[in-house]
Formats: structure tokens, sequence, C-alpha cells
């Protein structure tokens, strides 16, 4: 089924057309597209490690899927990720951009919220520049993410060491993504969304050469405390045993800032003192306090994607010892994610969209079922017991009308 929708979208294309694999050998059997696509099938059903392709290349659907007389081994995939280069991680960035383009056409989108974040990928042994992060208290890698919060689309990410401050690079990182989507048919509306480790003027003076929007939290300090303390009011008729809530908009400016810039004070009070919190952008005033603040909360889903490109896909995988191989390993990872997400929102059921792909593998991949060859023709069988046949069906109808 995954096959199939990949040859509606034309994704041999795509692949053609973005990576460019250098492949000097005389002799081989299988070609390096090939078996980058074998990688993103194993990826896509939940094989984590690169030796499950040695008995996966004898496996009859895989070889169907591959059109292949068998997959390739273990020794094969890892030459393909140790032999690619600094160009092919750029080119598989270029892939993972088409896809959001498809993406973006399929469903019409106007609108992106570009939602910033970092996590971190344990390391273990010697890998290449590897490195100990005090906030997460391990050693490993700190890459950098983006994800579109409205559909949970990834949108890049870059590799970094574990010692990387979280806005580390973020200027480069985030002008790359803004200018892929210059010369689109439709122009998108993009709001940038982040929490304190972006409150940063690199993403401010983006946001002025873009002209696009940001909602990005400040970290509480004496300065932003004091005038907060200072707007709070109260009344005679103050109820103290209820919690209460009090919104105000300032021009504020910090030392590294280049102007003020619009920051909203959220202030909760229970009991007698009240917590402050803090959010600055550049949207209009006509975007009431409240609202400001509900669009910055919203961004937790993000965590819900990292979550699941992680422990779905394997994104935080570093097997490898060179930083390079790692970071393609973990940008493979984020190309099997989006092309399961474009499936979801094109051809399955409304109902199966918010699915996680755990419970795609168990109802709709992973099905027990007999290979039959008859008349020059493979059939695939399933148990007239299984209860996911409609589901099943559905798909295919809908892959039929794609």
């Amino acid at each position: 089924m995954v096959r199939e929708f990949l040859e509606k979208i034309q994704f041999d294309e795509l692949v053609k057309r973005n990576v460019h694999f250098e492949d000097n050998r005389k002799f081989f059997a299988h070609s390096k597209n090939t078996t980058f696509l074998q990688l993103l099938y194993q990826l896509i059903l939940g094989y984590k490690v690169d030796s499950a392709a040695n008995a996966l290349r004898h496996d009859p659907i895989f070889k169907l899927i591959l059109n292949e007389v068998e997959g390739s081994s273990q020794s094969t995939i890892s030459r393909l990720l140790s032999e690619s280069t600094e160009k092919n991680l750029d080119e598989l960035n270029q892939l993972t951009q088409a896809l959001v383009k498809l993406f973006h056409e399929s469903q019409a989108s106007q609108e992106v919220v570009l939602d910033l974040d970092s996590t971190h990928s344990d390391t273990f042994g010697h890998q290449e520049s590897t490195d100990y992060n005090a906030h997460y208290g391990t050693t490993g890698y700190h890459p950098l993410l983006a994800f579109d919060g409205l559909t949970g689309l990834f949108l890049g990410a870059k590799l970094r060491s574990g010692n990387q401050y979280t806005s580390k690079g973020v200027g480069p990182f985030v002008r790359d993504l803004l200018d892929s989507y210059k010369n689109r048919t439709t122009e998108l509306n993009i709001l940038i969304r982040g929490d304190s480790g972006f409150a940063t003027p690199e993403i401010y003076e983006l946001a002025d050469d873009y002209s696009v929007q940001f909602v990005i939290r400040v970290k509480a300090n004496t300065k932003l405390q004091s005038i907060a303390e200072h707007l709070i009011t109260y009344g005679d008729d103050t109820n103290w045993e209820e919690t209460e809530v009090q919104y105000f908009n300032i021009a504020y400016q910090a030392k590294s800032w280049k102007k003020p810039q619009r920051v909203v004070i959220k202030s909760t009070r229970k009991g007698l003192l009240f917590r402050h919190e803090f959010v600055t952008t550049n949207l209009s005033t006509v975007i009431h306090n409240d609202q400001v603040f509900e669009m910055y909360q919203n961004r937790g889903t993000m965590e819900n994607y990292i979550k699941e490109i992680k422990s779905g896909f394997y994104f935080d995988k570093t097997d490898s010892s060179a930083f390079l191989t790692n970071a393609i390993r973990m940008t493979i990872s984020g190309i099997a994610y989006n092309l399961m997400l474009l499936m979801k929102y094109l051809v399955f059921p409304k109902t199966e969209r918010k699915s996680l792909i755990d419970t795609i593998r168990f109802r709709l991949l992973k099905v027990a079922s007999r290979l039959t060859y008859h008349a020059h023709r493979v059939q695939v069988q399933f148990s007239s017991s299984n209860v996911y046949d409609k589901e099943f069906e559905t798909i295919l109808q809908n892959l039929n009308f794609l």
C-alpha cells in the first residue's frame, strides 16, 4: 500500500530530481536510489536497525515493492550512508522541501506556523562532535527542529553538537526555510513560534526581512518584572480566593534588540501574589493580548510531533561514528515521517489522520497474509477475520482516485 502511494505521488521522480548519490562502482547489484528506498521502507515499517535488511532482503513483499531479485544487505545500506556527502545532505533537505511543497499544494495551504524547538539525541561511544548537555544531563547531540504547528509537517532539522545552546545557528536555519517558500504559486502567511530560547535579534530581523510574523516567549528579567508589578491593579471588590488574570501590552527593547518590540504580559494571581509571563510579537494590536498568549500556548503540540518522529521513525538514531552520517540518518527519518503524514492526509479516512505510526503499522502495514503466485500474477490474500479490512479497502479506493 505504501509503494502504491509513492507511485501515485511520483516519489521516484522526486528522488531522481533532487538527490544524486555519487556512485563510482563498476559492478553492483543495487543502485543507491533503490537502497535509499529500501531504507525508507524499513523506517516506515518500524525496523530500527540496519541489520534487519539481512532478513528483509529475502522477504517476498520487499522484493516485490523494490522490483528486485533480492533487496540490499545491511552492509550495502551502511555504505550508502557512510559514502554520502555534504552535498547529499543538502539534496535530502531539498527532497524534504519538495514533500513540504507537495503537501501545501495538495491541501491548498495558505498558512504555516513555523514552530522552532530543539531536542536531544543520546550517543553511546565515540561519535564525532558529541558533547555533554547540562540541561538534559547526558552526552549526545542537540539538533534544531522545525515543524508546521498546524499540520505536524516536518519542515527541517539541523544536527548540532550536544553542548550547543538552543538558538545556536537558528538564523541561517530559518532563513533557508523561508527562502524555500519564496517562489510558491500561492503566497504563504507564515508565523514563527518558539520558546524563550529563540528570543533572539536574528529572528526579529528575519521577520522584518521576509515580512512574516512571530510569537516568542521572553525570559523574565528584573526590568520586565518591575514593569509588570507597576501595571497590575487591585480593587476593593477583589476576591482573593479566586484566580485572576490580567493582560498588558507594552513596547520593550532589550539591549541586544535593534528596535522596540511589542511585549504582551500575562499576570496570573493565585492568592496574594502575581506570576508574570512575557511574550513578544510583531502581530498587530488587532490581535488581542489573550489571543497572543493562546497562539503561543498552542505550540505545546510540537512536543507530540517530536515524540512521534523520535519514537516512531528513529530520528534520534546515532549509530554511526561520523557526524555527517548521523545527520543524514536524521534527515532520512524526517522524510519517512513526512511521507506517512502526506499519506494520512491524502488517502486515509479523516477519522484516521491523527493515528500514530505504531497504530498504522499494527492495523494496516504488518498484517498477516498469504502470498500466492498464479497465472503470472502475484496475490496477497488477507485473513477473512481481519478486523481492519474496511479501513484497508477505503484507503485502496482513495489511492485509485488520487
